[in-house]
């Protein structure tokens, strides 16, 4: 039995953060020159989620931005709220946004108060001393305590730290150098936050290690995504290092890039991000429910022991090593593939697929890349696990198809005008 606790765990949740503070720290006082209220406080949360694992990172998100949303929808109800449905017209709209997300950042990431307060205290100050101030913090307080309350009794610790037992048959799921410990094996049993069920969109299984397409996910794997691969071209190797920070920073970092470009106004931009950033929560908790239901094994192990696979066709190297380090979470199917298609799916519903932008990287800090639309920026973004070696082509095909369906069932049945929970 493999247990996901102390300091292995920490070091493995700390090594699933790869972005630097200072690097996200010098991207937050880039873009807060242009942002709206609600824009502006997405980036602050994006400083301080940057803490937190991947998996609580999109929870967070979700929080944060479902609060500010409902907020905001408070007081002038332009979309259906997700939970909160209070009236409070006449509120300062600034205000509730500045309250919403700072008492959710105060309870999501308690260790940084200090700075949430003083973010807090800096937005009020350039407000004028009113009653609509006073409604407007009064409603923010009010959808914070409601969005919170509703996922009060998570489990986060529990679903990280969950003890995993792993089979010992090839196929199955082992812990991956460098690390000793398998992380998340109880996220899928987190509750949603707009899809019906963790199990809703789960793919189909994944290939049988004698068949045919198993042998091509293995042979491009060994061969592209070997630390000294000479099959792997200068611009796979930058597409590897570039999309290998959180899918979870990356893609609200697009879609507030987006928003602020388009010059949405605080409430559409409320609902962009709350909905992305719910579309990224559910694509973890559906991609982990799948994750550990196929407890499919990562590249590492299976080539290292393609020799014992029952495949004859695969040979084995048992000192291969990927390009970039295997996080400590199952394969099937790559989640990092999910988060991207969900957002994109998303993002294209709501500014059309074929909408060009750039974006930098946290974690291959001076590079800038192009895309002309968030389909093409999804898919780079799974093409990018092959690279790095850590992922099959047929768990990245299945995690697109899985946050396509994910994040088109999200925009389509939340905070819309005919949406019902």
């Amino acid at each position: 039995m493999i247990h996901s606790v102390s300091s292995s765990l920490r070091h493995s949740l700390a090594m699933l953060r790869l972005p630097s503070a200072l690097a996200l720290a010098a991207w937050l006082s880039a873009e807060a020159a242009s942002a709206n209220e609600v824009t502006d406080w997405n980036t602050k949360a994006a400083a301080l989620v940057n803490d937190q694992s991947p998996m609580e990172q999109t929870r967070s998100f979700a929080i944060v931005q479902l609060a500010v949303h409902d907020a905001l929808n408070a007081i002038d109800q332009r979309h259906a709220p997700y939970s909160f449905d209070a009236r409070a017209r006449g509120a300062l709209p600034a205000a509730a946004v500045a309250a919403a997300a700072h008492d959710a950042l105060i309870a999501l990431v308690p260790t940084r108060s200090g700075e949430v307060d003083a973010w807090f205290v800096d937005a009020l100050a350039r407000l004028p001393e009113c009653d609509a101030r006073a409604r407007g913090i009064d409603v923010g307080h009010a959808a914070a305590e409601h969005v919170l309350g509703l996922r009060r009794s998570d489990d986060v610790a529990g679903a990280l730290a969950e003890p995993y037992v792993a089979g010992d048959q090839p196929g199955d799921y082992q812990a991956t150098p460098p690390f000793d410990v398998v992380v998340g094996a109880g996220w899928g049993k987190l509750p949603t936050f707009a899809t019906p069920r963790a199990s809703a969109f789960r793919p189909a299984p994944p290939p049988a290690l004698d068949s045919r397409r198993y042998t091509r996910d293995y042979e491009e794997v060994e061969s592209i995504g070997a630390e000294g691969s000479s099959t792997r071209t200068a611009e796979q190797s930058q597409i590897a290092d570039f999309w290998y920070e959180s899918s979870a920073t990356g893609w609200l970092r697009i879609a507030n890039g987006v928003a602020t470009e388009k010059n949405l106004d605080e409430w559409e931009s409320a609902r962009v991000l709350a909905l992305v950033s719910m579309a990224l929560a559910d694509g973890f908790i559906n991609g982990f429910d799948a994750k550990y239901h196929f407890d499919y094994w990562r590249p590492i192990t299976a080539i290292r022991a393609g020799d014992r696979d029952g495949n004859r066709r695969t040979e084995g190297g048992p000192s291969w090593t990927p390009y970039c380090d295997t996080p400590p979470v199952a394969d099937y199917p790559s989640t990092h593939s999910v988060l991207g298609a969900a957002a994109a799916a998303v993002l294209a519903r709501q500014f059309g697929d074929r909408t060009a932008f750039s974006i930098d990287s946290l974690s291959l800090p001076g590079v800038t890349r192009r895309f002309e639309s968030f389909s093409q920026a999804a898919q780079e973004n799974a093409d990018s696990r092959v690279y790095c070696g850590i992922h099959w082509r047929t768990s990245t095909r299945a995690g697109l198809a899985q946050g396509r369906r994910i994040g088109e069932f999200v925009f389509e049945h939340e905070l819309g005008a005919d949406s019902q929970r």
